[in-house]
């Protein structure tokens, strides 16, 4: 039973007893539903942002270097299938990516809109950062004005410069990926330690507890109940495999 019936019902009580009880318990009924429907309204809101403003920044992002290659169009267009976009959430996507690439596009307002709306929550945002990486990276390198870009990008979401050395390492494990090797082959040790974000000195205890706190933060469905559209769920997924191989990697080191 919701608490807020359980509250106002016991309130109820203590003033009219029996019918007190149930006139109480039905006003926490009431504000129970009303609560949740806030709620839902509010993660519905912040996914269907999140959406625009993803393919509204990719657009800016793969522009960066003067023109938007058929292989980014294609990363675009795959990244429809791969959300498994429906037709309206398809047009809306392309708009937004055209809205992007606009010589007038307002980067840092839309990056302050995406900010405002999630809250500034950091896993929900780094998964914005790393679905621009998929799109930057589909000729499986990054230019150093698509890296200076997505630093840009990660600034205006109100990363610390410490966050974004922890993104660069994501990068760059991101971007062996994308190319089609697995993460772990192209994380260094010394970047598998900046994506836990711990330095080489920690405890195995405090590498342990650092590794679940973010694999924590970053399960699928603790980001989805924050607002990640259910589309991106995948994204989510690789995103812990990088947490979780970085990991693998520095156990790897201290048991050789």
């Amino acid at each position: 039973m919701p608490i807020a019936i359980l509250i106002c019902a016991f309130i109820g009580y203590l003033f009219g007893r029996l019918p007190g009880l149930l006139i109480g318990a039905a006003v926490g009924w009431w504000i129970s539903r009303r609560l949740r429907r806030s709620l839902v309204g509010r993660v519905v809101n912040i996914q269907h942002q999140f959406l625009e403003s993803t393919f509204a920044v990719m657009g800016c992002v793969c522009k960066v270097d003067g023109h938007i290659t058929q292989d980014e169009i294609r990363a675009a267009e795959a990244l429809f299938d791969r959300l498994h976009l429906n037709s309206e959430q398809r047009d809306r996507a392309k708009a937004a990516f055209n809205r992007g690439k606009a010589s007038d596009f307002d980067l840092d307002a839309e990056l302050t809109k995406i900010r405002q709306v999630t809250g500034g929550q950091r896993a929900l945002l780094q998964v914005f950062l790393q679905v621009q990486l998929a799109a930057i990276a589909a000729d499986g390198q990054m230019h150093p004005s698509e890296h200076e870009m997505l630093l840009r990008v990660a600034r205006g979401l109100g990363f610390s410069e410490a966050e974004i050395r922890q993104i660069e390492a994501m990068l760059r494990g991101g971007a062996h990926q994308a190319g089609g090797s697995q993460a772990s082959s192209g994380q260094t040790l010394d970047d598998a330690y900046r994506v836990l974000g711990v330095s080489e000195d920690v405890t195995d205890a405090e590498l342990k507890r650092a590794y679940r706190k973010l694999m924590s933060e970053n399960h699928p469905d603790k980001l989805a109940g924050k607002g990640l559209p259910e589309s991106m769920r995948e994204v989510a997924k690789e995103r812990t495999a990088e947490i979780s191989n970085a990991y693998d990697l520095i156990r790897k080191h201290r048991d050789a």
